[in-house]
């Protein structure tokens, strides 16, 4: 699962990491909600690198009506294949969705709250999300979406969540836009959680719960009582 996440990283690093050839005009983000608009890298029909913005939660092109239900802001990497709302965007729009980490929330025993924890790399870089990008059309109406897609938890986060999204050294990113439809299961050999040794996670205040917060106090760590 991946309801939350941040992104810090200035323009000019998300241009050299990703290999864009325009700066993205991006503002930084501590507290991205579901349906709000992100970021992701694609290859343009020529093949370049580009950045644009699209709304949190596939709209799948066969779509009567413009509404994403919840479930499609993740993607499960085990059924990206047949499962009818990702299994073209899998084959054919495969996108990356820059991030400097996410947020996960973890139940405590004898509560009824859970306690949020904000998870990244351990050196605080920016990564990317795999993820999956849909276009949608009607009368005139245009709506670019995506998907970011889950796996198995690591050892790291499987005490807070079972389900982690998958994130791509930048290695695969190459693989990741351009492999062809007959290299699926290539691509699904890219679908495997993050080592855990180079992450790490925190606990973070509950001000995260509400979208509306979005300052760095949200990724901030804070103590938390046994």
């Amino acid at each position: 699962m991946c309801g939350r996440y941040a992104l810090k990283g200035k323009e000019g690093r998300i241009m050299r990491q990703f290999e864009l050839y325009e700066i993205p005009r991006l503002i930084r983000r501590f507290n991205i909600a579901p349906s709000q608009s992100v970021p992701i890298v694609r290859l343009t029909p020529e093949g370049q690198r580009e950045c644009i913005m699209v709304r949190w939660g596939l709209l799948p092109s066969w779509a009567k009506e413009p509404k994403t239900d919840y479930s499609t802001i993740n993607a499960r990497a085990e059924t990206l294949a047949t499962k009818p709302a990702f299994r073209n965007a899998f084959r054919r729009r495969r996108c990356l969705v820059p991030a400097s980490g996410y947020f996960e929330w973890a139940a405590r025993p004898g509560s009824k709250t859970k306690q949020p924890y904000f998870i990244s790399l351990r050196e605080g870089e920016l990564f990317a999300f795999a993820g999956l990008s849909e276009h949608w059309e009607r009368e005139g109406t245009v709506i670019e979406s995506c998907t970011i897609i889950v796996t198995e938890a690591n050892d790291l986060t499987r005490p807070i969540h079972d389900r982690m999204p998958v994130i791509l050294g930048e290695r695969d990113y190459a693989l990741w836009l351009s492999a062809d439809a007959r290299q699926v299961e290539h691509l699904q050999s890219l679908l495997k959680p993050f080592p855990s040794d180079l992450m790490q996670a925190y606990p973070v205040s509950r001000a995260v719960n509400n979208p509306r917060n979005d300052n760095e106090t949200c990724i901030e760590p804070i103590s938390v009582e046994a």
